[in-house]
């Protein structure tokens, strides 16, 4: 009697489970699926939201369905984008969250985006990329010799983020940024220039999300080292002091591939201040120069050349952060490791201590290859 009553539980425990993951399921044919997800706020403030879905039929020669509207929140905004699809919005398919230049302009913006991490329907990997401007004139770009907006944004963003000139932040790393309070969030940046999408390499966010600086693509690759995140490969050009110009030219240009990087990062505690001694070293393969030198005699004059350049560019960067208050380096989870007692005095504060810090960078680079080209 005993056991035929297991039985009969466990049947119905099975039947209930099945039931409830039944009531969740979508045929293909009744879902949309959209690839791109936009937030932006218009002049007074109002929060828009953007999507891209696209559209599988011949006789139809656009490819993508733009969707727009007003709401208080993206959960919101969920019936709105329904009402304007012939199915239902699913949004396990986004690729990129674009997110307008005033959005981003605001502190707390993040919180716009709990439905992501709350509703398990949703994914966490799309892209996050800023957008120099408004988001309505990337949704409604389309040009006819590309791919969908949203395939070619996250190309875009994956293929530069292996050389290191930009960043493929997802929604997870997004929201593991935003709340380690040794580090400052950054994501990727783009821009539209004669309507042509543009990567512009990366924003800088501060510690409650808003918007404080962009680094060129040069600048995102000194980050990526610093962050202990370049792959070799990475690609840096320098202007050389004391080489003639000729003509209309910037001959006087040095440009070198990295290798394999080394950086330490050693921290302390002095005088009331934080200190971070930052030792860069790698192997160069020089990729062009334009002007005539002997590199064979005269390898180790650029590599000092090349070393000091690229330091005082190094040293300029940071300054800007500290002036910013950003720590996107994450010098604040080396403090935190090594110097605990002082941290946990300024934690709830690190961007404020770490613009009072003290960085000392070193590089030393060294010419491994000269090219095949006397």
């Amino acid at each position: 009697m005993r056991r035929t009553t297991i039985y009969v539980c466990a049947i119905l425990a099975a039947a209930s489970i099945f039931a409830s993951a039944c009531s969740d399921q979508l045929y293909l044919e009744n879902a949309a699926t959209p690839l791109a997800l936009g937030m932006d706020l218009d002049k007074n403030d109002k929060f828009h939201f953007y999507g891209t879905v696209p559209v599988f039929s011949k006789n139809i020669k656009k490819k993508s369905q733009e969707i727009a509207g007003t709401a208080e929140s993206l959960r919101q905004s969920r019936s709105f984008q329904d009402a304007q699809t012939a199915g239902t919005i699913q949004g396990r398919n986004y690729q990129v969250i674009l997110l307008g230049r005033r959005l981003l302009q605001q502190e707390d913006w993040f919180a716009m985006l709990d439905v992501l991490f709350r509703d398990a329907r949703n994914t966490i990997t799309d892209r996050m990329i800023a957008v120099d401007g408004q988001v309505k004139d990337v949704i409604y770009l389309n040009p006819p010799d590309q791919p969908l907006m949203p395939i070619l944004l996250r190309g875009m963003v994956d293929t530069k983020t292996k050389r290191s000139e930009t960043y493929s932040t997802t929604a997870q790393e997004l929201h593991r940024q935003f709340f380690d309070k040794g580090v400052t969030p950054y994501i990727a940046e783009i821009k539209i220039t004669n309507k042509q999408v543009q990567l512009k390499g990366s924003a800088l966010l501060n510690a409650k999300g808003k918007y404080a600086m962009s680094l060129n693509a040069q600048e995102t690759v000194l980050l990526s080292i610093l962050q202990k995140q370049a792959d070799p490969g990475f690609s840096m050009s320098y202007r050389i002091p004391g080489k003639p110009l000729k003509g209309p030219f910037e001959t006087d240009m040095l440009s070198f591939t990295g290798g394999k990087l080394k950086t330490k990062i050693k921290s302390g505690y002095e005088n009331g201040r934080f200190t971070f001694d930052i030792h860069i070293k790698t192997k160069i393969g020089l990729s062009e120069h334009l002007f005539p030198v002997n590199v064979a005699q005269d390898a180790k004059k650029l590599e000092k050349q090349a070393s000091a350049l690229m330091e005082k560019q190094i040293e300029g960067l940071i300054q800007k952060m500290q002036k910013h208050r950003l720590d996107p380096i994450g010098l604040g989870v080396y403090a935190r490791a090594k110097q605990y007692k002082q941290y946990i005095k300024v934690e709830e504060d690190w961007p404020e201590a770490f613009s009072h810090a003290v960085v000392n960078i070193k590089v030393e680079l060294s010419i491994a290859a000269m090219g095949p080209v006397k």
